[in-house]
């Protein structure tokens, strides 16, 4: 609801004066300064820093603002206009968010409009719908044709109507030249109708008036109704439910209404005993969350390692900041964090708890809620909007104390926190790429526990070679745990050689007769199992035969990924779609074949080797829906699915007791790209993947396809050797100046033209070159995925040492930039740039 006026005591520093205040506040566009209003005066005493404003930008944007600052001082430049509306009595975003807001678009070379966008849920932010009304100035004298005329009739009734509502009242699709020329014969006004997104979920209930709450009345009424048996009925239903003549305090409370309409019958009945004055209807705001009381005796017992790396990991943090909990699969650091979370929230501090993807907090946060129950908020992006709001305004209100969320948590309005988990901290997933702002949850989450006073404490059975090396240079304490929780042991590894399997014919299509017989031999034991492979959609690409055609995507420099669900031909860059042809078209064979596997054609080829079994998928592609997620596990978890297909989702922190059996289909494709980090993130997948197998008292086995056995990484997963990963890759990173002893800014440098693509990026890069040195400039290069929805890409990579003042070298990057935007014979060039890019 848009505020217009409140009487809100506020000291004024100038209680006798007209002051005239103005706000500087942040827009969320992608400009790189504030945007100065002047404040009308009934906002005078009554504005806050980190309040929502509506404001108008440029002709006729209409955008929600957060106000950054207050001041007297008007802009030199342009004349400001004044703020149209607050949206808040009290700000729903804190001071230090918005210094927050304002670091990350410095240290991510972004602007901080770009850093609110991300910020705020949608449901914080006003839309606009253009409208139409009728002009009460048009001279009915002026001809309208038929269509206009029926127009013009729609919108006097109904005062204004949508374009949508115009389309619909003509027929046709498309109303806007019909509007222009309503415009220019000055018959309607077009306007823009603000709202707010976000509604509290209101709940209707009813209950008895007055009049009838005595015993007598009661009585009284029941004979009134004597000859009406469904009203009676209907108060009959109530009364069974609210027992008010036990308690007449119960009335208060009423009841939800539709507990009494469940059929059109009672319907009918209860809106006649409403519209009769016996029951009233009134409505309550209530949470979208269900209300959840912490169960008895709900809390972990620690086991000897387990209380011991806990108290570790509290002296650490009398003389750190961060510490990293370092702890093989399986053995129970969720234990340790919930014993931690416990101990800050008696404190009096608040938690925030990081997960890298949504998928991982369908398990945890059952079992948080069990332990927590309404003091814990969710937070990721397949709730609502609405959802999302009311947890941000749970953490203003102090309802929340410990929110546990995925990596735009760390926007959420804490101002007390004493403990931020990062768990499965070596995730990519905490790097958002597109759009910007290009954080790094994880990092980030170190400057707001900075500014907090809070610690910081990084989990991971396979962490990431920087935070490693900062444990071993002593930046981090370290605590780790060795043995896995209860009777569980790591689960055996077999590497199954492919090119012997093929040589000796064993092979069927994609699946070695190893990986097929133990599948088997679960299903006869009624165990489960889980086969990995990181690629979605049924194949990589569709092939001719005869002509060697493949199917590509007309925007991207890709092959079009083929869906059997749809029948369909997608490219997973930009999106764009086209059917499966049924003949090349190139020479009209009707020799099309699918080559490759995704984990669709795994679960088809799995239902064909092994009829019995009951096969899911679990992608992308299957788990867009809200609760698709939870569904999958639910199955999962009781049992009902056996074999469980998937990407790296699967690998992230998941819990079966039932899992013995992880087969990873192809090692090589992980193993191989072509990335400083492919060695290490190959690594930690498989470790991790292979994690979920034999977490309880079934032993587990890991079953790994690979043509080359012999690699320096599977020898490591089989040893579960990540210390001698660690030796190899530290080395390597200071040979060839690679994080964590540089730091890596990558430019990336968009053109519709290859050509102008290129000499935008050759100047840049020689520019560049002539202050920081060619040593330290690499490129530009074509990456591996050369033009995106129609731009070409070109990549330039900046190598700085940790000691350079990397504020000056930014400085120098986006001068650079501006120089680079200014040239007219460059125009429609864009630079993308990613501090820290992983």
């Amino acid at each position: 609801m848009l505020i217009h006026s409140l009487r809100l005591p506020v000291l004024s520093l100038y209680p006798e004066e007209e002051v005239t205040w103005f706000a500087d506040v942040m827009l969320p566009v992608p400009i790189p300064n504030l945007f100065t209003y002047r404040v009308p005066r009934e906002f005078g005493l009554l504005i806050k820093v980190g309040a929502r404003v509506i404001v108008q930008f440029g002709k006729s944007r209409v955008l929600t603002a957060l106000v950054a600052r207050l001041h007297h001082k008007p802009p030199e430049k342009y004349v400001a206009k004044y703020l149209l509306d607050l949206l808040d009595e009290h700000p729903l975003v804190n001071p230090p968010q918005l210094d927050l807001f304002q670091w990350i678009a410095d240290y991510y070379m972004c602007c901080a409009g770009e850093v609110m966008q991300a910020a705020l849920p949608s449901g914080l932010k006003i839309s606009s719908l253009s409208k139409i009304q009728p002009n009460p100035d048009f001279d009915s004298a002026i001809p309208l044709t038929d269509k206009e005329t029926r127009l013009m009739e729609a919108v006097r009734t109904n005062q204004s109507l949508t374009y949508d509502e115009a389309a619909r009242v003509l027929g046709q699709p498309n109303v806007y030249q019909l509007l222009k020329t309503l415009v220019g014969k000055r018959a309607i006004l077009l306007f823009e109708e603000v709202k707010e997104k976000y509604r509290p979920k209101v709940v209707k209930k009813v209950r008895l008036t007055a009049e009838y709450r005595g015993r007598q009345r009661l009585s009284d009424l029941f004979l009134e109704l004597e000859k009406k048996p469904k009203q009676t009925e209907v108060l009959l239903h109530y009364l069974q439910k609210v027992p008010l003549l036990r308690d007449p305090h119960l009335n208060a409370d009423g009841l939800e209404k539709n507990v009494l309409t469940a059929d059109e019958r009672s319907a009918s009945s209860l809106s006649t005993l409403l519209k009769n004055r016996v029951f009233e209807e009134f409505e309550i705001v209530v949470s979208r969350f269900a209300d959840l009381p912490p169960a008895e005796n709900s809390f972990p017992r620690l086991t000897e390692a387990q209380r011991r790396a806990s108290d570790q990991v509290m002296e650490f943090f009398a003389t750190r900041d961060t510490v990293l909990l370092h702890g093989i699969t399986g053995s129970g650091k969720t234990e340790i964090y919930i014993d931690l979370i416990q101990k800050v929230l008696d404190g009096g501090s608040q938690v925030l708890y990081l997960l890298p993807e949504i998928a991982v907090t369908t398990q945890i946060v059952a079992r948080l809620k069990k332990i927590f129950g309404n003091r814990m908020g969710v937070y990721h992006s397949k709730f609502s909007d609405n959802e999302r709001v009311e947890v941000w305004k749970g953490i203003v209100a102090g309802e929340y104390a410990f929110v546990i969320g995925v990596r735009s948590a760390v926007f959420l309005p804490f101002d007390n926190l004493g403990l931020i988990i990062v768990d499965e901290e070596h995730e990519t997933s905490y790097k958002q790429h597109d759009p910007a702002p290009r954080y790094h949850a994880r990092d980030v989450a170190m400057v707001i526990a900075q500014r907090q006073q809070a610690k910081v404490l990084l989990g991971s059975a396979t962490p990431s070679v920087e935070s490693y090396y900062h444990a071993q240079a002593g930046r981090y304490g370290m605590v780790k745990l060795t043995q896995r929780f209860g009777q569980a042991t790591l689960p055996d590894i077999v590497l199954v050689d492919t090119r012997q399997e093929r040589k000796q014919q064993r092979m069927k299509n994609a699946f070695s007769t190893v990986l097929l017989d133990h599948l088997s031999h679960n299903l006869e034991k009624k165990e489960q199992s889980i086969l990995f492979q990181n690629r979605r959609g049924y194949s990589p690409y569709l092939n001719c035969e005869e002509c060697d055609w493949v199917a590509k995507c007309n925007q991207c420099a890709v092959s079009l990924t083929y869906h059997l669900q749809g029948s369909e031909l997608r490219c997973h860059y930009c999106g764009f779609k086209q059917s499966v042809p049924r003949a090349c078209p190139a020479c009209g064979s009707t020799k099309i074949r699918a080559v490759g596997y995704g984990t669709e054609k795994i679960e088809d080829e799995l239902k064909l080797h092994l009829p019995g079994a009951h096969v899911q998928r679990m992608d992308l592609d299957t788990t867009r829906k809200k609760n698709a997620y939870e569904q999958l596990i639910h199955e999962f978890e009781n049992g009902h699915t056996d074999i469980l297909v998937g990407t790296q989702m699967i690998s992230k922190g998941l819990d079966f007791d039932k899992v013995s059996l992880v087969g990873i289909f192809d090692a090589d494709r992980i193993i191989n790209f072509p990335d400083f980090r492919s060695h290490e993130r190959a690594f930690q997948m498989i470790t991790q993947v292979s994690g979920r197998a034999g977490r309880r008292a079934i032993p587990g086995k890991v079953i790994i396809q690979t043509a080359n056995p012999q690699q320096m990484v599977l020898q490591r997963v089989l040893a579960n050797d990540y210390e001698s990963l660690y030796q190899t890759e530290i080395a390597d990173r200071e040979s060839f100046h690679y994080p964590p002893f540089f730091r890596l800014i990558r430019l990336t440098v968009k053109h519709e033209s290859k050509t102008t693509g290129h000499q935008a990026a050759v100047r840049l890069a020689e520019k560049l070159g002539e202050r920081l040195g060619q040593n330290r400039v690499l490129g530009p290069e074509f990456p591996l995925v050369e033009r995106i929805r129609n731009q070409y890409l070109e990549e330039i990579m900046i190598k700085l040492e940790r000691n350079i003042n990397l504020k000056a070298v930014k400085h120098y990057i986006r001068q650079q930039l501006d120089d680079l935007q200014a040239d007219k014979s460059l125009k429609g060039t864009s630079v993308v740039v990613d501090v820290d890019c992983v």
